[in-house]
């Protein structure tokens, strides 16, 4: 089918990179949150984000303020009914996921694809919740969205050809780059980055490393852009947790056990930059090692 309207449940760091990038596409997007100021801030993100664009003469300012003007936001999940494709980009929990899908079902159009933006979490499972497993894939997309050009595409068990082909189309309109993946934990990016993480987190909890040397061994020594420590950091130290034990409980492999360092830190609330303190302190003006 030809998708032309988008509904994205979720305003968060995801969810409004995600809305950002459809709305510079063309697309008329409809974003929706529980939280009304969540809304409010993902408008200014996706205004600040355009405007640095523009002022990279990666895009004019028309484009940025036709980009603004094809967004709706929402927080009446029913509103998203009517579209032609619905992105989920809620927090990584499977039961709130299963909750928005079923909320949303009664309302959806017979031909509306169903995805969700979930790195970590069974697409056929998520599927067997809706009247459609046919029209049910993962859309993963990559943080920063706007900057980082993959998305796995995840077919479930039962979705059929036509939905995976439109959503490969919808991909290509966006200027990005498809990679599919089959349904098994974590799918390609998450299974081979987050173990990568968790044994970072295990050098340091074994006292290896500390988290500057830990970090600077990869990025110079490795020639990665950014350190694993700072990138859980970057990524939430939850998020990077819950993808563990999603690798944990479904492989059952000890490799993937998840770090009991990593569990202390997402115990104290210490979830990365989005709480100011991580395996990094982000209160200052310079981030400093908290070990």
């Amino acid at each position: 089918m030809d998708v032309k309207t988008v509904g994205i449940v979720g305003a968060g760091q995801m969810g409004n990179g995600i809305a950002h990038v459809f709305a510079l596409a063309g697309y008329e997007v409809r974003l929706n949150d529980i939280s009304a100021d969540a809304l409010g801030r993902a408008l200014d993100t996706i205004g600040h984000n355009l405007d640095r664009q523009v002022s990279r003469e990666k895009i004019t300012e028309t484009e940025k303020r036709d980009a603004l003007g094809r967004i709706a936001i929402t927080t009446a999940l029913t509103d998203l009914g009517a579209c032609d494709l619905i992105i989920e980009a809620a927090t990584e929990r499977e039961a709130v996921k299963t909750a928005i899908f079923e909320e949303l079902q009664p309302h959806l159009t017979p031909t509306t694809i169903l995805t969700s933006n979930t790195s970590s979490i069974s697409i056929t499972r998520l599927a067997s919740r809706t009247d459609r497993p046919e029209k049910f894939m993962g859309f993963h997309f990559m943080n920063p969205v706007p900057v980082m050009q993959l998305v796995e595409l995840i077919r479930g068990i039962a979705t059929d050809e036509a939905t995976y082909r439109s959503l490969l189309k919808v991909v290509e309109t966006l200027g990005k780059t498809a990679a599919s993946a089959e349904d098994f934990p974590a799918f390609i990016v998450n299974r081979i980055l987050m173990p990568m993480i968790n044994e970072a987190v295990y050098t340091l909890y074994e006292g290896v490393g500390s988290v500057r040397s830990i970090d600077e061994s990869m990025r110079l020594g490795a020639n990665h852009p950014m350190g694993p420590l700072e990138l859980a950091d970057f990524i939430g130290l939850d998020t990077c947790l819950a993808i563990m034990n999603v690798l944990h409980e479904g492989l059952a492999d000890t490799k993937y056990r998840p770090c009991p360092l990593l569990t202390k830190y997402v115990e104290a609330g210490w979830l990365g930059r989005k709480t100011h303190r991580g395996f990094y302190d982000y209160r200052g003006e310079t981030p400093v090692p908290t070990r």
